[in-house]
C-alpha cells in the first residue's frame, strides 16, 4: 500500500486557484478557471456571524471594481458557532436581503476540519496565518493575483475598505 504520491503532491503544488470546481448554492457547477486574468478576493462567510456586516464592504468592492476585474467570491460556513444556518437553498436570499448581496456565493462548505473543501486546503497551505493554516473565523479573506497565485491571506476583523488599496494595485498590473 503506497501512502504517499510524490506526483500527486507536485500536482497539488503547482496548481492555482483557477483549476479547482465548486457548487453554487443551487447546485450548479463554477469552474474557477472561468475567473481566469480576473483578481479573486475569496472569502469564507456566515450570516449571523458578529463581523457580518463586512458583507456591505465586499459588495462595495464587488460593485465598485468589478467592471475592472475583480471578482469577490463569498463561501458560506457554519464551522465557527453555527454562525450560518441558511441552508444553500436561502443563503442567496438572505445575504441579498440583508445585506444586498450581488456578488457570488457557494454552496457551504467546511473550511477546517477532514471534510475541508479543496479550495480551502489550497488557500491555506499557500497562506497560513496567525493560527497556521487553520482558518480563525468567519471572515478570514484571502486575495488572489490574475494569475492565480494566493497572494495575501488577511484576518477576520480586517475590512473590506483595508483591502482596496491591494485589490487596486493588483488591478492596475499587466
Amino acid at each position: 500500500m503506497r501512502l504517499f504520491n510524490g506526483r500527486n503532491l507536485v500536482k497539488r503544488l503547482k496548481m492555482s486557484f483557477y483549476d479547482f470546481k465548486i457548487n453554487k448554492p443551487n447546485g450548479e457547477k463554477l469552474e474557477l478557471k472561468n475567473y481566469k486574468g480576473k483578481v479573486i478576493l475569496a472569502v469564507n462567510t456566515a450570516t449571523k456571524c458578529g463581523l457580518a456586516p463586512q458583507f456591505k464592504g465586499l459588495e462595495y468592492l464587488h460593485k465598485k471594481h468589478n467592471k475592472n476585474g475583480l471578482v469577490v467570491l463569498g463561501f458560506p460556513c457554519s464551522q465557527f458557532l453555527n454562525q450560518e444556518p441558511e441552508t444553500n437553498e436561502s443563503v442567496e436570499k438572505v445575504c441579498q436581503e440583508n445585506f444586498g448581496v450581488t456578488f457570488q456565493l457557494t454552496e457551504k462548505i467546511e473550511v477546517n476540519g477532514s471534510n475541508t473543501h479543496d479550495i480551502f486546503k489550497h488557500l491555506k497551505a499557500k497562506k497560513k496565518g496567525f493560527l497556521g493554516t487553520r482558518i480563525k473565523w468567519n471572515f478570514t479573506k484571502f486575495l488572489i493575483s490574475k494569475s492565480g497565485k494566493v497572494l495575501r491571506r488577511y484576518s477576520p476583523t480586517t475590512t473590506p475598505e483595508v483591502i482596496e488599496k491591494d485589490i487596486i494595485y493588483l488591478l492596475s498590473e499587466i
